[in-house]
């Protein structure tokens, strides 16, 4: 049953595959973007252009305004929320004593508080409807820690016990709550990695290679589909075997 999709963060990579993924199943897809329109522009066309139905989305998902004006504009164009993909994020990477409290604050805001507005703004309609799913991305940073990554492990891990509470608390009204967490995969952020970190991330993943962001957006895929049903409160790790 094709459905209302909206993806956050989606004019590229990662958030760029779960929305084409999404539509190419039959939803009707919105492409949210806080600065990056063309991108969005882009992946839209290219939904329309392949038969889905889409539309950009703009919004800066970490104001509770913006927030609410960007789901009550889907709404308009596409209709009440019934899936949505906590996928927006940002990283400011630094050792822990050297980490300045605004790239602390940045980081937690861009990857958690914009999953509690989200799924705030979007669970009133899923609980009228008695359907939903909300599908946050996660990383295995959360699950296991890394150097570098104080904040960014910090707001992962979070993101996993917010979706375990948002789980139990509406999973009576047919709405589930998972999470996936993806390890390396190959995006912009993992092209810029120096040749000695890479060889060292790829010798740490039991398949010896990346992962592609298509197989980011399957899994989401399986999580907002009807056969998902009985799934809810856990983490899709989706890694190449690399927190083994």
């Amino acid at each position: 049953m094709a459905r209302v999709a909206l993806v956050t963060g989606a004019g590229r990579g990662i958030g760029r595959a779960i929305a084409e993924h999404l539509a190419g199943q039959g939803h009707r897809v919105a492409v949210n973007y806080r600065t990056s329109a063309a991108a969005a522009g882009e992946v839209v066309a290219g939904i329309i252009g392949a038969g889905g139905e889409a539309a950009a989305a703009a919004g800066d998902v970490t104001e509770e305004a913006a927030v609410s004006a960007l789901f009550a504009a889907v709404e308009q164009s596409l209709g009440p929320v019934e899936i949505l993909v906590n996928n927006a994020g940002i990283t400011r990477d630094g050792l822990l004593l050297r980490m300045r409290p605004d790239d602390w604050d940045a980081v937690l805001s861009a990857d958690l508080r914009s999953a509690y507005l989200c799924t705030r703004a979007a669970l009133r309609g899923m609980l009228r409807a008695r359907w939903g799913r909300i599908i946050s991305i996660g990383s295995v940073a959360g699950l296991v820690g890394n150097a570098g990554q104080a904040n960014y492990a910090a707001a992962k891990a979070g993101l996993i016990g917010f979706t375990k509470a948002v789980a139990r608390e509406v999973g009576g009204r047919g709405i589930t709550a998972n999470v996936v967490a993806p390890g390396y995969i190959e995006t912009a952020m993992t092209a810029a990695l120096g040749p000695e970190v890479r060889e060292a991330a790829l010798r740490a993943v039991a398949l010896g290679r990346f992962g592609a962001p298509q197989e980011v957006a399957a899994a989401v895929g399986y999580l907002a589909s009807d056969p998902a049903a009985y799934v809810t409160g856990q983490v899709l790790v989706v890694d190449g075997g690399m927190a083994l």
